[in-house]
C-alpha cells in the first residue's frame, strides 16, 4: 500500500507543487487586500493544483507512449540513463498505464468540479482562464517537443494563474495583476529551464527540440538562464514605477544569493553532469533525492529560489499596505 502511494506521489511529481502554491500566494495576497473573496481564492488553489498534477501525468504518459513506439527502445539502457522522475514508474511497472490514466481522471474531475463551482459563483471569466489552463495541460507534452514549453509555463503561471485567481476573488480583470505576475512567472520558468538544461543530451536522443538543446553545448544554453534571472530582478522596481507595489518590493533582492548559487551550480553541471552540489543549510527544504542527487538538488535549488522569491514578494505586498 505504501509502495503504491509512493508511486502515485512520484508520477504526480508532487515535489513540483510549491511552484503553483507560491505563485498563487502572491496573487492571493494581492487580491485579498482588494477585499477579495478568501474562500474563492482557496478553491481556485485546489483547482489549479489538481490541474498542475494532471499536466505532470499527461506529460509522462505521452512521453512513455512515444518511447515504447521507438524501434530501438531498450528498457535496461533507458533506466540506466533517465532521470528518476520521468516514466521510470511505468517502465518498472510500479503503476500500470490504466492506473495512471485513472489517477489523471480523478485529478481532472476535481479540477473541473472546482472550476464549475467558481464559474457558477463568479461568471464567464472563469471559463476564459480555465480554458487557457486546459489547453496547456493537454498540449504541454507536444509543446515541450517544439521549443514551446517555456512559453506554455509562462502563460500558465503568468496571465492565466494571476488573472484567474484575481478574477474569482474580485470578479474583475486587472492589468496591474498581469504586470505583478511577470517577475514571479520568470522565476517559475527558470525552474523548467534548468530541467531542460540538465536533460540536454537525453532530450536530443529522444528527438525533443528544446530551447536549451538548440545551443551547441549545455554551457552555451546558460546564457538564457542568466538573462531570465536578470529580467526577474530588474522588473521588480517597475512594480513601484507602475504604482502596483511600494519600496518594500526590494525585500525580494534578499534572494539574489540563492539565484547566484543556482547559476554556479548549473555551471558546474555543464562541466560535469555527475557533480553533486554541496548541500548547504539555506538550500532547505530538500526532501527525497530519488537516487539522483546531482539532478534533484539542482531542481530543489530552483524550486526553493521560487519559494523564497514568492514569500518575500507576498510579504512586500502586505507591508506596502501597513
Amino acid at each position: 500500500m505504501l509502495g503504491k502511494i509512493s508511486a502515485i506521489l512520484e508520477c504526480s511529481r508532487v515535489f513540483s507543487l510549491p511552484m503553483t502554491i507560491m505563485s498563487w500566494l502572491v496573487v492571493f495576497t494581492y487580491s485579498a487586500l482588494f477585499s477579495g473573496n478568501i474562500l474563492n481564492g482557496i478553491l481556485a488553489l485546489i483547482g489549479i493544483c489538481f490541474a498542475h498534477l494532471v499536466t505532470n501525468i499527461l506529460d509522462d504518459y505521452f512521453d512513455y507512449k512515444h518511447l515504447i513506439k521507438q524501434a530501438g527502445f531498450n528498457k535496461r539502457e533507458y533506466l540506466k540513463n533517465t532521470q528518476k522522475t520521468k516514466c521510470r514508474y511505468l517502465i518498472m511497472k510500479r503503476i500500470s498505464v490504466r492506473e495512471l490514466l485513472t489517477i489523471a481522471g480523478v485529478y481532472a474531475l476535481i479540477a473541473v468540479l472546482t472550476g464549475a463551482y467558481l464559474f457558477i459563483k463568479c461568471g464567464i471569466g472563469v471559463l476564459y482562464f480555465a480554458s487557457i489552463g486546459a489547453i496547456i495541460a493537454i498540449s504541454y507534452s507536444f509543446l515541450s517537443k517544439i521549443k514551446l514549453s517555456e512559453l506554455a509555463v509562462a502563460l500558465a503561471y503568468g496571465p492565466a494563474l494571476f488573472g484567474g485567481v484575481y478574477y474569482v476573488m474580485t470578479k474583475a480583470y486587472s492589468k496591474e495583476v498581469f504586470l505583478l505576475s511577470i517577475p514571479s512567472m520568470l522565476i517559475t520558468v527558470i525552474l523548467l529551464y534548468i530541467h531542460t538544461v540538465m536533460d540536454y543530451e537525453f532530450d536530443r536522443h529522444e528527438g525533443k527540440k528544446t530551447v536549451a538543446n538548440s545551443f551547441e553545448k549545455p554551457s552555451d544554453s546558460l546564457i538564457i538562464l542568466k538573462w531570465l534571472m536578470i529580467a526577474a530582478y530588474i522588473f521588480l522596481p517597475f512594480l513601484c514605477v507602475f504604482d502596483i507595489l511600494d519600496w518594500q518590493v526590494f525585500l525580494v533582492y534578499l534572494t539574489i544569493p540563492l539565484a547566484v548559487d543556482l547559476y554556479k551550480s548549473m555551471d558546474e553541471f555543464t562541466v560535469s553532469a555527475d557533480s553533486i552540489p554541496v548541500h548547504k543549510w539555506y538550500h532547505f527544504p530538500m526532501e527525497n533525492l530519488m537516487g539522483a542527487p546531482g539532478f534533484m538538488i539542482r531542481i530543489y535549488q530552483a524550486r526553493n529560489l521560487m519559494i523564497y522569491f514568492s514569500i518575500f514578494l507576498a510579504l512586500a505586498i502586505i507591508l506596502g499596505t501597513l
